[in-house]
């Protein structure tokens, strides 16, 4: 690496982490960086990936720890079903290339845009834990959650915000927080059995965490704090989600496209 792919994969990173906390998919950034920048192969650049996921999602845990919202007791269950499913996704990552779900991938994005924008006032309402989440629905959701988060993480938390403020009816305040905290513990898991395997490219990882830790903390105080954080997480996640669908579908939306 060159001092300047330092300088952009920092950059990226910090970009990538405060998306990721607010909304999800900054992995579109720093998966781009990784591999059309830097030329890491895609097992590579998804394992490394996750060294960023962890930093920020423990930064942005600590700020949320700050500030009072590390509210975790009623949200274990949806925390120990997700992280089981990784289990199963980690071990998919090993043994079959990701590049096979990217053609299934854009159309899902695709997908989630309109249940985003199909009555948005669904994702500016507080938590309302009244009527419960069956057992029969929430088992094999988190579980399916999980394994898609294992295996190849890119727009993962925008399916979990999906699940947790329009299934489990949590606020998008809240959700987040959750999503956090699931993040750190199934992708540290994924970090080691990574490692283990020899998959990951630690310098490119770091420079990346570096910025995505930065990104995670200061967007977590920012989200803890402000009154209207959560019309802000639903803009940024409807940015997201286009600019994403623009990339899977060939449009160059992300500047590495020329950073070559």
């Amino acid at each position: 690496m060159e001092w300047y792919h330092y300088l952009l994969a920092t950059g990226g990173g910090l970009l990538a982490g405060a998306i990721n906390t607010l909304a999800g998919n900054g992995s579109v950034i720093t998966i781009t960086i990784l591999t059309e920048l830097l030329g890491l192969p895609g097992n590579v650049a998804n394992a490394t990936n996750r060294i960023g996921i962890v930093a920020h999602s423990v930064a942005g845990m600590g700020a949320y720890y700050r500030n009072g919202m590390l509210r975790l007791r009623r949200s274990r269950m949806m925390i120990a079903l997700t992280l089981l499913g990784s289990v199963a996704g980690i071990y998919a990552a090993m043994q079959i290339s990701n590049e096979q779900f990217l053609g299934f991938f854009r159309f899902l994005m695709v997908f989630m845009l309109f249940v985003i924008l199909i009555r948005p006032e669904r994702w500016l309402q507080e938590s309302d834990l009244s009527r419960g989440f069956p057992l029969w629905i929430s088992v094999p959701l988190f579980l399916a959650l999980g394994f898609y988060g294992g295996f190849i993480q890119m727009g993962m938390g925008i399916f979990f915000l999906a699940v947790m403020v329009l299934a489990a009816r949590y606020s998008l305040a809240e959700s987040n927080v959750v999503k956090i905290t699931v993040s750190a513990l199934y992708t540290l898991l994924a970090v080691l059995v990574f490692q283990y395997n020899g998959l990951i490219n630690w310098p490119a990882g770091l420079s990346i965490a570096v910025g995505q830790a930065l990104g995670g903390y200061f967007t977590a105080h920012f989200a803890s704090r402000h009154p209207r954080a959560s019309v802000w997480a639903y803009r940024v996640l409807v940015v997201v989600v286009v600019l994403s669908i623009l990339q899977l579908f060939g449009v160059p939306v992300l500047m590495s496209r020329w950073l070559e």
